[in-house]
């Protein structure tokens, strides 16, 4: 029966083609068919509701391998019997995978060729995903091939090939199928040639032909010797009609209780030898005693497989090969860590070494520096001493240039202090002369006050008049005599008035010019003040000065100071003489 392992190979190149993402997930649909594909070449009944009911709780999309693997162990590899055609379940995965990953332009082998080479691939790869084929078992294969073209060995093309893929040390089924493909070992080579190579090498290790060949067999019925092509397999020797094995005449059975023997030469035939199996034997002639000697070899293998109950002889020695390739890695493995505990040991020790010797340089430096130390801290005592003397003497000099000159600073402290005072006091007269000035100026403003309360009254009965005059000129035509008279008394009155008014402007005005004459001392005081503020300034602001605000000359009416601007006060005084003229007029 074939192994699951190397049909679960093939499937999953197939898996792998139908992932388009490259996520490692596949549709169902795709499964779905593929499933069906597989039981199809397989000759299993394809059961489409057990792949519904097996994935019925999974929705979640595409699938993984792993999710796959549970069904198809199952539902396919179980039910698997040794009746199918496996090349066709070969080509069935080939079909779906080639197409993805060659270049045909690229390769000078055919797709049957690229075929071969894929299937030897998955029988020497690795049981590992995703499948790889490390370099021990390429170079098994290329000479198996390079012997079949009858080449010789190159160990300096494979170390060089190896050397490009130094970083991974295996290939994929692509890249083998390209190294072969490109006739990189086989440039030389026919291309006929290394197609008849590599179907021979695959017959051998994929087909398990052992041996192949034409020989004479006698016949049981009639008894006589026909031609016939053998071909040798672990557990039979069928024979057919010709090489191309299209017709099958019959199999020899192989199993536990056969055995081979040669027989001597009889009824003209030669190199004969017997194959008794349970019911019947089989004699048989080859064409030479070589030929002979090597059948009867081979047939014997097969024999003593069976009977030790092992695979074929190919898959035997993969398995060799592989654990002798596992024994290689962990004697390298032990001996990389014996090496690396032997290398941490050596460390250590070097380590150790190195710090004795670090140790024994270290003393020697501290005795060293001890020395010089001493010499050094006796050389710094001396040196230390004498420092110590032009210290104290410099020391000395500079207490005697700082009391000197302590000396000076304090009599300039002195005299600046003196002159302070002296300021001092004219800065107390000047402010005494100031304050004398704000009272002037103060009773002036007063009396100016005073003087317009005055003239306001005086206006105020002047407008009284006129409003009387002004009734007046409303009574009857009769009155008009006596009040001529009267007005004439008014007037005279008026002209008093008016004479005593101009007498008060006058004294306003000489208000105004006295006040005029003490804001000029005012300010004059205040330069005066500022001409001392400079000089204390000058002295380091010892004493701060208290300085007047800004007086400039305000204007005095009878409302009080500053009620009114300068353009109101003259609208009001020329409002004033216009009534006064109209007052006039109307008399």
């Amino acid at each position: 029966m074939w192994l699951r392992e190397e049909l679960l190979k093939a499937i999953w190149h197939a898996f792998t083609a139908l992932d388009v993402d490259h996520r490692g997930k596949v549709s169902k649909s795709q499964l779905k068919v593929l499933s069906y594909n597989l039981c199809t070449v397989m000759r299993i009944p394809h059961d489409p509701v057990s792949f519904e009911q097996h994935f019925k709780e999974d929705d979640k999309g595409p699938l993984s391998s792993e999710g796959y693997m549970p069904y198809l162990n199952r539902y396919i590899l179980d039910k698997v019997q040794e009746d199918f055609d496996v090349l066709e379940f070969y080509r069935m995965c080939w079909t779906l995978c080639f197409k993805k990953n060659i270049q045909p332009q690229r390769l000078v082998i055919s797709d049957s060729d690229a075929f071969k080479v894929w299937c030897i691939f998955n029988f020497l790869s690795e049981d590992k995903y995703p499948l790889v084929v490390v370099f021990e078992e390429v170079e098994y294969f290329l000479r198996k091939l390079t012997e079949a073209m009858g080449v010789g060995w190159c160990e300096e093309k494979f170390a060089d090939c190896r050397s490009q893929h130094v970083a991974r040390s295996c290939l994929t089924a692509w890249e083998l199928i390209e190294l072969v493909g490109v006739m990189y070992f086989s440039k030389d080579v026919d291309r006929q040639i290394l197609s008849m190579s590599i179907n021979e090498v695959f017959s051998e290790l994929i087909q398990d032909i052992l041996k192949q060949g034409y020989m004479t067999k006698k016949g049981h019925k009639r008894k006589n010797w026909t031609e016939r092509w053998f071909v040798l397999r672990p557990t039979s020797l069928s024979y057919y009609i010709c090489e191309d094995l299209t017709e099958k005449k019959g199999d020899i059975a192989l199993d536990q209780s056969c055995c081979v023997e040669s027989l001597p030469d009889k009824d003209g035939k030669k190199c004969l030898f017997i194959i008794k199996c349970t019911d019947k034997s089989f004699e048989i002639s080859a064409s030479d005693k070589k030929k002979k000697q090597e059948w009867i070899q081979a047939i014997q293998t097969c024999i003593q497989l069976l009977r030790l109950g092992l695979l074929s002889p190919h898959r035997e020695a993969r398995l060799r090969r592989r654990e002798l390739r596992q024994k290689q890695q962990l004697e390298e493995e032990d001996l990389a860590l014996r090496m690396k505990n032997l290398q941490a040991a050596n460390e250590a020790k070097q380590k150790q070494l190195e710090d004795m010797r670090l140790k024994m340089e270290e003393a020697a430096a501290k005795a060293a520096l001890e020395e010089l130390r001493r010499q050094k801290k006796q050389s710094d005592l001396q040196d230390r001493h004498r420092l110590d003397l032009e210290r104290e003497k410099m020391v000395r000099q500079e207490m005697e240039e700082q009391m000197a000159q302590k000396s000076s600073e304090l009599e300039q402290y002195l005299q600046r202090v003196k002159e302070l005072e002296d300021m001092y006091h004219r800065l107390e007269e000047a402010l005494e002369d100031e304050r004398q000035a704000k009272q002037d100026e103060e009773a002036m403003r007063k009396l100016q006050a005073r003087l317009l309360e005055q003239e306001a009254a005086k206006r105020a009965e002047l407008e009284q008049i006129y409003l009387k005059q002004q009734r007046a000129l409303s009574q009857t035509e009769a009155e008009k005599d006596e009040l001529m008279a009267e007005q004439l008394a008014k007037e005279r009155e008026l002209r008093a008035a008016s004479q005593q008014l101009d007498r008060l402007e006058k004294e306003r005005q000489g208000a105004l010019e006295q006040y005029q004459e003490v804001s000029r001392k005012l300010e004059r005081a205040a330069n005066k003040t500022k001409t001392w503020k400079d000089k204390v300034a000058k002295h380091e602001g010892l004493v701060r000065l208290i300085q007047p605000g800004h007086k400039g000359p305000q204007r005095i009416t009878n409302w009080g100071p500053a009620s009114f601007t300068d353009a109101e006060l003259e609208l009001r005084k020329k409002s004033w003489q216009e009534k006064k003229n109209q007052g006039a007029q109307t008399q």
